[in-house]
């Protein structure tokens, strides 16, 4: 699958972020959302961060997918997802005609 990079201004916690593209004559739209995860809310401590995020998204909203786990820093973690349904139409414009 390509890549588009698109910047987005920094914010403190969740930000939803709507696309409309054109692809091939096909328009969508797709969902995401960006959400810092903080360290100091891992409710158990470990030295081990992997295991810090997999509890904080345990449980996470249903209708969103894990889509990418950006670089962390000493205080927080981005983490980016894609609403289900919107993964779903992706997969199916990949699928060879």
């Amino acid at each position: 699958m390509a890549h588009i990079a698109i910047p987005i201004p920094p914010g403190n916690g969740k930000q939803e972020v709507e696309i409309e593209v054109t692809i091939n004559g096909q328009k969508q739209e797709l969902h995401y959302r960006v959400e810092l995860f903080y360290w100091e809310d891992c409710e158990i401590p470990t030295i081990d961060r992997a295991e810090c995020i997999s509890h904080m998204l345990n449980g996470y909203d249903d209708a969103w997918s894990l889509y990418f786990i950006g670089s962390p820093n000493e205080d927080f973690v981005p983490i980016t997802f894609v609403k289900r349904e919107d993964l779903k139409k992706q997969r199916s414009l990949l699928q060879p005609v």
